[in-house]
């Protein structure tokens, strides 16, 4: 029997979180060091304006695919960070101390996981070692953490909102799950408190990152045109980002005398986009 207290982490694509159950609270999502119940699934985000080359996200989206895979490409568009071919894996290259180091997707998600056990453990003023997570079983362990039981994203939804525990015989739940990398729709079988998924379907690459990038590309395109290429694209991307992150730590208005371009977009616009990318 393990011993110890056990959490949920949840291993978003954007954002994870951890929870801890108790008699006396059934479920707590912990809040981290800064007040928030979502931690980035970033390694160093606080650095993006000023160093967006070895800032690393998107981890999740690397996880069990190959280099060449044209999902993996398409991606590397958007990313500041260099990714490399090793061996047909995909490794992440950042420098630290002045010196060139690569990491595989499981290691980098093994960072986010760590930060997760850390902040569970400031909350519950013990050690945790045991861990039921719904993403990769060999993050988990690099972490250091004993995987109890894997859990599906509709599954856990149903949980944290108590379904298991009404009553009624057999009923039929459909879930959406739409988060910041992926979309995902279930059908769920539920009786006496055991779940059965009868039917799941979704999309890896339809999340919140995906609508931003869409846009993006749209405004790149709207005032350049033909006049750009892609690596030109994933520089100004990066600044994209950069500016974003400078804004979210300080809000202050800056005077310009120049403006670059001005684009708007509608509800029917994004409608737009948001079909061509389904």
């Amino acid at each position: 029997m393990s011993k110890g207290p056990a959490v949920g982490i949840d291993l978003g694509t954007t954002y994870s979180c951890v929870e801890s159950s108790s008699m006396e609270r059934w479920m707590e999502i912990i809040a981290n060091d800064q007040g928030n119940r979502t931690t980035p699934s970033y390694v160093t985000k606080n650095q993006v304006a000023m160093n967006p080359n070895n800032t690393v996200f998107d981890a999740k989206r690397l996880i069990g695919r190959h280099f060449d895979d044209p999902v993996v490409q398409s991606d590397m568009k958007h990313w500041p960070f260099t990714v490399l071919n090793d061996g047909s894996k995909p490794k992440l290259e950042v420098e630290y101390k002045g010196e060139l180091k690569t990491f595989y997707p499981e290691e980098v998600s093994s960072m986010v996981f760590t930060k997760m056990k850390e902040i569970s453990e400031a909350y519950l003023g013990k050690a945790v070692s045991n861990a039921v997570r719904q993403a990769t079983k060999d993050a988990g362990t690099i972490a250091g953490l004993n995987v109890l039981h894997i859990i599906n994203e509709p599954t856990a939804a149903a949980i944290a909102y108590g379904l298991d525990k009404k009553v009624g015989g057999e009923r039929n739940v459909l879930i959406f799950d739409l988060g910041g990398g992926t979309f995902d729709v279930s059908i769920l079988t539920i009786e006496d408190g055991i779940f059965e998924v009868k039917a799941t379907a979704g999309d890896t690459h339809l999340g919140g990152e995906d609508f931003d990038n869409r846009m993006v590309n749209h405004f790149i395109d709207d005032k350049l045109k033909d006049k750009i290429s892609a690596e030109d694209k994933k520089t100004i991307i990066d600044k994209c980002n950069e500016v974003i992150a400078w804004l979210d730590r300080n809000q202050v208005g800056t005077p310009t005398e120049h403006i670059w371009h001005i684009s708007f977009i509608c509800r029917i616009n994004f409608w737009s986009w948001s079909l061509q990318m389904s």
